[in-house]
């Protein structure tokens, strides 16, 4: 029996020292007093580098407040997004903050926070649309004229979703939107964080963006196997600035203001 208590206290004993040697990267960040992060900045209006050189956007500054809530500084580490996940898994930096798609094969190898958006497809419509067009489900009739980029998950949308519609496909993202501008289309249908800037830039006063995705691509930040404890800071911060108005007012930034674009022309 005393050799049996023994081995349970040592084992106990063995189970504590791991824990304490893998606190995980919130402690580790706290400890350090830096929070550091990688980043690809080149995903607007999530990450990207402005005119005078500094990452700005809509990630960096949930990141920001996330430093903020810690007590902690920001670190932005830019790194190449194929080599992203391996510069995680050999400590580069403590998470990856870079407009993640959290999939099930990237959830094979990371875990991931609490989605904190939902990008996915969404549409430009011609302005005298308004109204009429409330969502891709009301383009699906041979009377309306879409249109996207040739290749990408907007134009698999376009041809799956909205099958009955007339679609006509283009090299380049300005060029199909310039067709919505012209009157020759009826719609634009690509990811959200392209149409929030286009509708500014390229529109010109003459379209009307449906900013709800009907696909569904949620973004979240990633962590590594195990790392439960930084997990469930993150979900609680995240709860937490959603409810007293931290994440609305950042949100409403980058996505309904376009003062930001200023920073880079």
């Amino acid at each position: 029996m005393k050799k049996y208590l023994s081995l349970l206290l040592a084992g106990a004993a063995a189970l504590l020292a791991v824990n304490t040697a893998q606190a995980g990267a919130i402690d580790d960040a706290v400890k350090r007093g830096t929070l550091k992060v990688g980043m690809d900045p080149t995903y607007m209006p999530f990450e990207m580098t402005n005119k005078r050189g500094e990452i700005i956007g809509f990630e960096v500054d949930l990141l920001k407040a996330m430093a903020k809530s810690m007590g902690v500084k920001l670190e932005m580490v830019s790194t190449g997004y194929d080599g992203i996940i391996p510069a995680l898994l050999t400590d580069k930096f403590d998470m990856i903050g870079s407009g993640m798609t959290l999939t099930q094969e990237r959830n094979l190898r990371l875990n991931f926070s609490e989605p904190f958006i939902v990008v996915g497809q969404t549409l430009l419509i011609r302005k005298e649309l308004e109204g009429t067009i409330k969502s891709y489900k009301d383009l699906n009739t041979a009377d309306y004229r879409i249109t996207s980029k040739l290749g990408t998950t907007g134009e698999m949308v376009a041809k799956k979703l909205i099958a009955k519609a007339k679609y006509h496909g283009y090299d380049n993202e300005q060029e199909a939107v310039l067709d919505v501008v012209n009157g020759k289309a009826d719609a634009f249908i690509y990811d959200a964080p392209y149409n929030v800037v286009a509708v500014n830039k390229v529109g010109n006063g003459k379209l009307v963006f449906l900013d709800k995705p009907f696909t569904y691509e949620p973004l979240a930040f990633g962590l590594k196997k195990g790392d439960y404890d930084s997990i469930n800071f993150i979900n609680n911060f995240l709860h937490q600035i959603h409810e007293d108005g931290t994440y609305d007012r950042i949100h409403d930034k980058w996505f309904k203001s376009t003062e930001w674009l200023k920073d880079m022309e």
